[in-house]
């Protein structure tokens, strides 16, 4: 089943050629079934390329989902056009009264400054707040989780002795967990951060569940059992080609950086990269999707209701 995006949003041009099944507003009206509202929070400086890479995951579901995108008011992002941020994207106070199915909140390139002293900081932590009322549940991206378990559970984040980059293999510790139905034992998946999340941090709180680990790269996804959102340290979204670029980018900017592990065949910067994890992101999402609509009512103003 379709997306639903806007109709002239340039992300459209690059779904479509790849083979995305997208539905024009004029359409969507006229089904019979309520599409999930889903709201991408996108603290990415490269805008348009994030709405692209989730998109497409977002896409991999029997239903139909309309894409809501929201930026920050205390904050101008500097790396996206004025003009595309003031036609597609919108703020909390313009959004303040409505209510989605799900948030999905993107990392951003800040995981080495504290928290509180992200400009956005206490804007981001009000966007969590406002959630528990108005959406059903979520699921947090790199930097976006680790600033949520911050905020809720006060869950630090540690500096890794260098930048974990790469493809790395995972292991799933709860086989039986609906949000990993069709996983298989181990798969691979990208990594790309200085920072962790330490399993001691986390186990004390009865909430959270470990769902999957890297022997290499520490904690990869947790969820919050009891409303079911998601916190997932690593990037499934991330293209062929982003650890490259990434790549190319920070060794002009860092004094050292390593080759991104099992990444480039033979390890060689020069050889073209391979997306084997990308299965995987269709997987976790497409079951994400699913108990939304699953646990979402249908009315939207009962989200939020009783919990």
């Amino acid at each position: 089943m379709p997306i639903k995006i806007p109709d002239d949003l340039p992300a459209r041009a690059v779904l479509e050629e790849d083979g995305i099944e997208i539905i024009r507003s004029h359409d969507a009206v006229h089904q019979d079934i309520r599409p999930l509202r889903v709201l991408l929070f996108n603290l990415m400086p490269k805008k348009v390329e994030t709405e692209i890479h989730l998109a497409r995951l977002l896409s991999h579901t029997p239903l139909q989902v309309e894409l809501t995108l929201l930026t920050t008011s205390t904050y101008t992002p500097t790396n996206t056009s004025p003009a595309h941020l003031k036609a597609f994207y919108k703020t909390l106070d313009e959004l303040r009264d409505e209510k989605f199915d799900g948030l999905v909140v993107t990392g951003a390139p800040v995981e080495r400054i504290a928290f509180e002293d992200v400009d956005y900081w206490q804007e981001l932590c009000g966007v969590f707040d406002w959630a528990r009322s108005h959406v059903t549940r979520s699921l947090n991206i790199c930097w976006g989780a680790q600033a949520a378990l911050y905020h809720e559970f006060g869950i630090p984040k540690f500096d890794l002795p260098a930048k974990a980059s790469g493809i790395f293999e995972q292991t799933v510790l709860a086989p039986t967990s609906q949000t990993l139905r069709g996983f298989p034992a181990r798969f691979p998946m990208a990594v790309s951060r200085y920072t962790g999340t330490r399993r001691e941090d986390v186990e004390p709180h009865p909430d959270l569940t470990i769902l999957i680990e890297s022997d290499e790269t520490g904690i990869a996804v947790i969820e919050h059992k009891r409303r079911g959102d998601l916190y997932i340290f690593n990037h499934f979204e991330y293209e062929a080609d982003t650890l490259r670029l990434e790549y190319e980018r920070d060794i002009v900017a860092e004094d050292q950086i390593d080759v991104p592990a099992n990444y480039f065949p033979g390890d060689d910067p020069a050889a073209e990269p391979v997306n084997i994890w990308r299965p995987y992101g269709y997987l976790i999402f497409g079951n994400w999707i699913s108990a939304l609509y699953r646990d979402t009512p249908f009315d939207l103003d009962d989200i939020g209701k009783g919990s």
